[in-house]
């Protein structure tokens, strides 16, 4: 497992790491309000899908714990306003709307002062999300035969869950396992998680990563070839269309050309079985400065405007295969993710229904 924790519970805390200033520095931010941690997940201090829904668990322990300061038996009441400013913190990553609902489920049967009742399931929910990525792992790995090459985009890392990793999850247990002949990163534009965070992750654990432009890909297909691209996901929809970091759905289309195989890897958590398909998918558009400016300093001619969706769908048709901690689907569609979702099957039992090709 690696070592690295971006979210923690210390000393009645909740304890980010602020993944902003990586590389260069590692910066551990303290939160002790509801308010301060949803501005934490709007400034991208903490991101990715997983480790945002985690952070707003914890947010709404400190949530508890003020509004039974303030209002006693009220606190139900009293901490709304903090619930709905944290679930309009992402518009897109659907685990943050997951955790809130998963720990309002509680809030009925709690008896006196919430925070106990709600630090615990808090905490069963980081661990549980671990115990996820670390099944996923093992999943996506047994479908990655020897020698194999791969390129990610975007970090689905440690640093984006509770811990271990979902696109990076399986990365580090294909590794582990001797299955890995390179492993790429895309720098990923704007934010470059991909350069700062990625290629960090996976030095820090002994992997070794080339990292390439984003615009790159195609060509590194075309002249040394990839076997699987392997990505996380923010939201999947009914259909198995995944919403992903800006730069995913090219992907898959260069994939798809250069007879590379996309794997998408995230837990069930990030399942959204009430949108039919992607196009129903919120996409966030961020400030135009992060297109613009490079750590404050202006990179485009002045009067430039910019368009800055950061995320973008692909259609189910594109994605080979979805991991998640239940089990394998391959070649998703609205059916196979109903079995998946509604029945929890074992692996063997969704890859045997894929169609031929």
């Amino acid at each position: 497992m690696s070592e690295i924790q971006a979210v923690q519970w210390r000393d009645d805390r909740l304890v980010l790491l602020d993944q902003r200033l990586l590389p260069v520095d590692e910066i551990y931010l303290e939160y002790d309000t509801a308010a301060a941690t949803a501005d934490a997940i709007r400034d991208m201090v903490v991101r990715g899908a997983p480790a945002i829904g985690i952070t707003a668990a914890y947010a709404v322990v400190l949530a508890a714990r003020a509004a039974w300061a303030q209002a006693g038996s009220g606190w139900r009441e009293a901490i709304a306003a903090d619930i709905v400013r944290l679930g309009e913190a992402r518009p897109t990553a659907v685990n943050l709307h997951w955790a809130l609902a998963r720990m309002g489920e509680h809030f009925p049967g709690i008896e006196g002062d919430p925070e106990a009742a709600l630090l615990e399931e808090a905490r069963c929910i980081h661990r549980q999300d671990i115990a996820a990525n670390r099944r996923m792992g093992e999943l996506g790995t047994a479908l990655i035969t020897p020698a194999s090459r791969v390129l990610t985009h975007c970090n689905a890392g440690a640093l984006a869950t509770g811990g271990y990793g979902t696109a990076l999850g399986v990365i580090r247990s294909a590794w582990s396992e001797g299955r890995l002949a390179a492993v790429y990163a895309d720098e990923t534009r704007p934010w470059l998680q991909g350069a700062r965070l990625t290629v960090w992750e996976l030095l820090h654990d002994r992997i070794p990563v080339r990292l390439l432009a984003d615009g790159a890909a195609a060509w590194l297909m075309q002249s040394e070839g990839i076997d699987w691209v392997i990505v996380g996901a923010d939201r999947i929809a009914a259909n198995g269309d995944v919403a992903n970091k800006i730069g995913t759905y090219g992907l898959a289309i260069i994939a798809r050309h250069h007879g590379a195989r996309m794997m998408v890897v995230a837990p069930c958590s990030t399942i959204d079985m009430g949108l039919a398909d992607g196009g129903s998918i919120p996409i966030e558009n961020r400030a135009g400065e992060e297109l613009l400016e490079l750590s404050g300093q202006r990179t485009a001619a002045s009067g430039a405007d910019s368009w800055n969706p950061v995320f973008d769908v692909t259609p189910a048709a594109l994605i080979d295969v979805i991991v998640t901690e239940r089990g394998v689907v391959e070649r998703p569609d609205t059916a196979r993710m109903r079995e998946l979702m509604g029945a929890g099957i074992s692996p063997r039992s969704t890859r045997s229904s894929r169609r031929k090709s």
